[in-house]
């Protein structure tokens, strides 16, 4: 997963003489990861899509360092930011606010107002994006996907693309992973196709419909990131020069709304809402869904330790059957070695409860995640402390 798809004009066979109108040649460029043993698709350019415009210290900037400053504080503790209140800033790939990090996984939050005049490759990480509010179009090499909200955005590493965002507010949720994000496992057969029991179907994916050719010359900027740094890069031809494609390797898109949860006669625990996986965390979507149907059910969760990972939970409306002093854009963090569950009267209050309207993404780190400095103006400090009493 994904599964093989292609568009636009290709030659019959790979690695042959494919010409172009004038006679000359298309570059073939091979993409992909593991070497040459992962999922890859070959693409077809007008022109080399190694002709960078000039190497020279003038035109090729200097890097400069994007990683995140820690929490100076290491003190463990239930972590909540007020997530809604980052500001809206211009860029969606220069201007994200750190807030949690590891070694393999990181988030950040962003309110782009604007689409980036350059285009950006991420050489170090796939990326995940939420669209928790907004809607537009990924531009990339691979071609066109219309975005909406409540959209994920799987965007593997290496592909050179551009947001461009419609009219009205855009939020976007940021993951990045060392690794390569995919979908779990046990829900594909020996063969990589989605089994009956997963909670999406290939038809729930989109993929990239529509390959605009831009046959253009001139000066454009590319920012790549790798090794937590960004460069930038000046490309003497327009980067989306593809006039065809095709493979496994390539953005593709899952609506949040397109998720079916499983639900049974008693709480189902989280791996139930798992929808992507990656190297050393998994992230789940906790969708609207019927309750437990067991006449002595408790609909909430039962108290549990993270006996191995720290837990997120990105809040995506203003409804948690669980939590309280929570909204839209709150970003809870309970981490690796501390019991957490039901905050007091959630339990009682959640008996003979039908249903649940709450919306949320959830990422569960194998490695204990690092708060990021940048986020701690958007912390609610007083979190830690709504276990106590009994109400």
């Amino acid at each position: 997963m994904p599964n093989y798809h292609s568009l636009g004009n290709l030659p019959r066979k790979r690695h042959t003489v494919f010409r172009n109108p004038s006679g000359g040649l298309y570059y073939e460029h091979l993409m992909g990861n593991k070497g040459f043993t992962g999922p890859a698709s070959l693409l077809y350019h007008i022109r080399r899509p190694t002709s960078i415009l000039d190497n020279s210290v003038e035109r090729v900037e200097a890097p400069f360092s994007t990683g995140p400053e820690p929490d100076p504080n290491l003190a463990l503790r239930m972590r909540h930011f007020h997530l809604a209140e980052v500001p809206k800033s211009k860029s969606s790939t220069l201007d994200r606010t750190p807030v949690l990090f590891n070694r393999e996984v990181s988030m950040s939050m962003v309110r782009p107002t604007a689409t980036d005049d350059f285009f950006y490759r991420n050489g170090r990480a796939d990326e995940l994006l939420y669209l928790a509010e907004g809607s537009g179009v990924l531009e990339s090499q691979m071609g066109e996907i219309d975005l909406k909200t409540g959209d994920y955005v799987l965007i593997p590493r290496g592909i050179v693309h551009r947001l461009r965002w419609d009219a009205g507010d855009s939020r976007v949720l940021v993951i990045e992973s060392v690794g390569y994000i995919r979908t779990p496992k046990r829900y594909r057969n020996e063969f990589g196709q989605l089994m009956e029991h997963a909670p999406f179907s290939e038809r729930d994916v989109r993929k990239p419909s529509r390959l605009p050719v831009h046959d253009e010359t001139g000066e454009f900027v590319v920012m790549v990131r790798q090794g937590g740094v960004l460069t930038k890069t000046l490309l003497d031809h327009h980067p989306f020069d593809a006039v065809g494609w095709d493979g496994y390797y390539y953005p593709w898109a899952l609506s949040i709304h397109d998720f079916e949860p499983i639900v049974g006669s008693l709480h189902q625990p989280p791996p139930v809402h798992q929808t992507f996986e990656g190297d050393g965390f998994v992230v789940c979507s906790f969708c609207p869904r019927l309750f437990d149907f067991h006449p002595d059910a408790i609909p909430a969760p039962y108290n549990h330790s993270n006996a191995d990972s720290d837990e997120v939970l990105f809040y995506a409306n203003n409804e948690f059957m669980s939590r309280k002093g929570v909204g839209f854009g709150s970003l809870t963090l309970h981490p690796d070695g501390l019991p957490h569950g039901p905050q007091p009267g959630r339990m009682e209050a959640s008996i003979g409860k039908k249903e649940t309207k709450e919306l949320a993404v959830m990422l569960d780190s194998f490695r204990p995640l690092t708060v990021a400095k940048q986020a701690l103006k958007f912390e609610d400090e007083s979190y830690s402390k709504s276990w106590l009493g009994d109400a």
